[in-house]
């Protein structure tokens, strides 16, 4: 009879995460999220485990940071713009 190596469970490979901060958020974070998220299978295949769950737990960080980086973008942005408009308004120019 084989032995049967107790196998940890997949970890998620947060590629739908990766993904849509990429598209909707902050690029380059976003592309570093999703070459964490294509290493996890491999990892895990390789029967590295450890390496695998790192990998997974990168990949949804640095989605979360591209989330949180887009949403300071637009705040910034929004804030800048009621500035500028308000100064605007205030000059009297139309």
């Amino acid at each position: 009879m084989e032995e049967f190596e107790s196998r940890p469970q997949r970890p998620d490979t947060n590629l739908v995460w990766a993904i849509l901060t990429t598209l909707f958020c902050c690029l380059p974070f976003g592309i570093v999220s999703i070459v964490y998220a294509a290493q996890v299978d491999g990892l895990y295949s390789r029967g590295e485990y450890a390496a695998a769950q790192a990998a997974s737990d990168k990949a949804m960080k640095f989605a979360k940071i591209s989330a949180i980086v887009a949403v300071a973008a637009w705040v910034l942005y929004f804030l800048i713009y009621v500035v500028f408009i308000g100064m605007i308004l205030s000059a009297g120019s139309f």
